[in-house]
């Protein structure tokens, strides 16, 4: 198959490009970037006042499949994927059975292929998420996982994350953590702070995931290990990353849309839908998380797309699941919040969801290089429209961001040279 796109605004970071280019794909992959080409035969996809960057890769994505399809499945998952230009992801291995061995990666990949989404399921840490015994890394790592986590059940002995660090050194994987004391968190709704006090809730305090951030930052350091902190939430935990990453401590980071443009104060207006795992911060907290974007502190953004059903999130807040969905929001959140507010150039936030998160992981992807897998979106950066949950394509509809008006849109997401998604 031919495909040319022309007359865009190519954006690649990787390459330091930033120009009006045509781009040429060949058999799925990237043949030739230049001006005014013309390629006999090739289908033409006119690309005028349109952004062509590499395909997102998000590297933090509940799937739910196998165990929880009534939240989502594979197919719908990526579905979503494809609707935000999300054109490579990592699952997370919360699933039921979980994650820890190689037939449940080929099972999860086995049911991605059919979507051209190009889906890497995470390796759980322990058997079971279970917190107990080490999983087998070698035989996870040769069924493909790009890292290892146990996600939203964080290790709490230290001795078997030690000894974690140390086999997924040896391997070359990196260590996804996430980080909050589960006994200080317990299953609490809300940010410690405000939004408890006027709830009359127990809250998640901020200490607990600074702790666990400063925990992994020492272990990373004494290990060699490359431990990745997943969703940042908080200044302090910022702080931390930034001042190990000033050490040369291989320690990374990723925040979501939420951290950096809600507050706690959502909550009171919407309920469970606003709860989510770390919480919804301060102000202070926001700023932050912008500042570190800004600076270098923070390496990528993610979705941590986590779905649930509509009965689940009805519940009052204290009982209901935490968790929203943002596969297909988060480029325009991300453009809203970001560049439309003169915070980061429009080629930093193209970064910061390919370019970056594809090498934190050792990925060949984030990058429309020559001969690499054609796997880009072409996106109006300016079109104004309003999130609407009713035409989500994912299963999910739990999204405090429902009814918000929001700049850049994607038009077309093309993987491996195949247009797997195009606006109506």
């Amino acid at each position: 198959m031919q495909l040319l796109i022309k007359g865009g605004r190519v954006i690649d970071p990787a390459h330091s490009i930033d120009g009006h280019l045509d781009v040429y794909i060949e058999d799925g992959t990237i043949a030739r970037l230049g001006t005014d080409l013309h390629v006999p035969g090739a289908q033409i996809l006119d690309a005028s006042g349109l952004i062509a960057a590499p395909g997102l890769v998000d590297i933090h994505v509940h799937l739910r499949e196998p165990g929880f399809e009534a939240k989502e499945t594979v197919a719908t998952g990526c579905a979503a994927a494809a609707k935000g230009g999300v054109t490579t992801l990592v699952a997370m291995p919360n699933t039921r059975p979980a994650t820890d061995c190689p037939e449940i990666v080929a099972l999860v990949r086995d049911k991605a292929a059919p979507t051209g989404v190009n889906v890497l399921p995470a390796g759980a840490v322990t058997v079971g998420q279970k917190g107990q015994e080490l999983t087998d890394f070698a035989a996870l790592k040769a069924a493909g996982v790009p890292a290892l986590t146990d996600d939203g059940v964080p290790i709490q002995n230290l001795a078997l994350l030690r000894q974690a660090m140390r086999g997924a050194k040896k391997l070359g994987l990196p260590l996804l953590d996430h980080c909050e004391d589960r006994d200080m968190v317990q299953n609490y709704a809300v940010n410690e702070g405000e939004a408890s006090r006027k709830l009359g809730l127990p809250g998640r305090p901020a200490i607990a995931e600074e702790l666990q951030i400063m925990r992994d930052v020492m272990l990373a350091e004494e290990t060699g290990a490359h431990v990745h902190i997943c969703h940042i939430s908080t200044g302090k935990g910022v702080d931390i990353v930034r001042q190990a990453k000033a050490r040369s401590v291989r320690v990374t980071c990723e925040t979501c849309p939420q951290y950096f443009t809600l507050t706690e104060d959502e909550v009171f207006r919407q309920g469970a839908m606003a709860r989510v795992n770390p919480p919804l911060r301060t102000q202070a907290d926001v700023e932050a998380i912008r500042a570190g974007l800004a600076d270098g502190a923070i390496d990528a953004i993610v979705t941590d797309h986590a779905p649930h059903t509509a009965g689940e999130k009805s519940k009052p807040l204290p009982d209901a699941p935490s968790g929203m969905v943002g596969l297909e929001t988060s480029l325009a959140l991300s453009l809203t919040g970001l560049y439309h507010s003169g915070l980061l150039p429009l080629s930093r936030v193209v970064s910061l969801m390919s370019a970056s998160p594809a090498a934190l992981l050792g990925l060949d992807k984030g990058t429309l290089g020559m001969g690499r897998d054609a796997d880009l979106i072409l996106f109006d950066p300016n079109l104004e429209w309003t999130i609407d949950k009713e035409k989500f394509v994912s299963k999910g509809r739990n999204t405090p961001f429902h009814a918000r008006t929001v700049r850049g849109k994607v038009k077309y997401t093309i993987s491996q040279g195949n247009i797997i998604y195009q606006e109506d």
